[in-house]
């Protein structure tokens, strides 16, 4: 086994890490103990499951606080956690705990695993991603413990606010108020409140700029100081939560079916988290079903966006979409190179995100397709849940509980491919990137 992980690079390892927990979260799942009723559960409900919790999107085919007992609720849990930090976060954990030594190869995974550049502090990044993690994670707790304490008993409160925390910070999208407001009903009771809606999205908000720009922005007292990365993460995902909130709120305000019948104050709280909540939460506050066809368009070019590099969310990544739209704004001005915040943009890295944004482009359209056919759904309807599948989302119109076996399956899939990256996966298949050692003559091709 050990000559065979050698062999591996860090794509593949990962690769085959994610794909071994998946399948003992299913297979967990699938025991009788896990389900509520206590009868077994179908493997492939299971698997379905056991995908959405470790690549943190929030699909569900079976309703979470209703279908699942304590224990099948416990392993969701735990698959949520470490789908949302990452496999070799938690192995480096738990190697420094037994104060083993990290060696280089544990490294390069960890370097893989988190987007960094280099191996130089991957170490130590880990160290204060898993305290800021814990901090973070532990202030949510209290926040909607507190406040559920006026719905609910103590121990039911203390559950619900830990259980949400972790969800939410992770950017996962499950919830347990199946059994209080009606099933697969999300916090669409709590559209009103400013406590829960707020503590909720601010929890994915931050899961989703990414670990190492949290700990960039705990270091760095002077935002000139900041690198390229945080700064394009930073005004990326503000100007898409921005653009977002107030293309939602024009549509929306006056709709029945979502925020007509609410208070300003609630529709502009609504407004808030729908615009953010695309980014890979999953949470909804309002019915997405009920939502005008040019919001629900919006979403799916959110939801494809996603969130930030090694960060809890999914999609092409903020970064990618901002190296996108460097190089544009380059060539439609004329410029040798594409520049931002007074730095040039490397070739590699555009060369990369245009790899990234194509490779999904075909993938979402591939299983929209298929979706389309399998499904008898109509193509908005498949386009939305194979956008929130990849960009590991969790938000539906309504298909994920109607998904025939092939759905399930092309929907599992693209979950594991949104996770993981669609590079990471490439790679992965290719097994190691060769460097062409023959240049061929260079020829002009006609654009546009």
């Amino acid at each position: 086994m050990n000559r065979v992980l050698n062999r591996m690079g860090p794509p593949q390892i990962l690769v085959l890490g994610f794909a071994v927990l998946i399948l003992v979260g299913a297979v967990l799942l699938s025991l009788p103990v896990a389900s509520a009723s206590g009868t077994a559960t179908n493997f492939l409900d299971a698997l379905f499951t056991a995908t959405s919790a470790l690549c943190v999107t929030g699909l569900v085919v079976v309703d979470t606080a209703s279908h699942w007992s304590m224990f099948g609720q416990i392993v969701i849990l735990l698959l949520i956690q470490i789908g949302g930090l990452g496999i070799m976060t938690f192995a480096a954990f738990f190697a420094l705990l037994l104060r083993k030594k990290i060696g280089l190869k544990e490294r390069l995974l960890l370097q893989e695993a988190l987007n960094k550049l280099s191996v130089s502090g991957v170490v130590k990044l880990v160290q204060q991603i898993l305290l800021t993690t814990f901090i973070i994670e532990s202030a949510g707790a209290v926040i909607l413990t507190l406040r559920f304490i006026k719905d609910m008993p103590l121990a039911k409160a203390i559950k619900y606010g830990i259980f949400h925390s972790i969800s939410a910070f992770n950017n996962a999208g499950f919830d347990l108020f199946g059994t209080v407001t009606g099933k697969f009903s999300s916090l669409t009771a709590y559209a009103n409140d400013p406590v829960v809606s707020l503590t909720v999205a601010f929890l994915f908000i931050i899961g989703g700029l990414g670990f190492s720009v949290i700990v960039v922005l705990t270091q760095t007292r002077c935002k000139k100081d900041l690198n390229l990365h945080a700064k394009s993460v930073i005004t990326t995902s503000l100007g898409l939560l921005a653009f977002g909130f107030t293309i939602i709120s024009i549509i929306e305000w006056n709709n029945p079916a979502t925020m007509g019948n609410l208070s300003v104050g609630s529709k502009l709280l609504s407004a808030f988290f729908s615009s953010a909540t695309p980014r890979t939460a999953g949470f909804n506050t309002l019915d997405t079903a009920g939502l005008m066809i040019p919001t629900q368009f919006l979403l799916i070019l959110l939801m494809f966006i996603g969130a930030s590099p090694g960060s809890t969310g999914g999609g092409i990544k903020t970064t990618t979409f901002a190296a996108v739209f460097y190089s544009a704004r380059a060539t439609l001005l004329g410029k040798e190179e594409p520049t931002a915040f007074e730095r040039r943009v490397p070739r590699e890295t555009l060369d990369k995100a245009l790899a990234v944004t194509f490779v999904a482009f075909i993938w979402v359209t591939f299983v929209t397709l298929i979706l389309t056919v399998s499904e008898h759904a109509d193509f908005l309807t498949t386009l939305f849940e194979t956008t929130s599948a990849f960009g590991t989302v969790g938000l539906s119109l309504g298909l994920t509980t109607e998904l025939s076996i092939l759905g399930k399956i092309m929907i599992t899939l693209t979950m594991f491919l949104g996770r993981l990256g669609p590079l990471t996966l490439v790679f992965a298949i290719a097994q190691r990137r060769r460097k062409c050692k023959i240049r061929y003559p260079e020829e002009q091709l006609m654009i546009g």
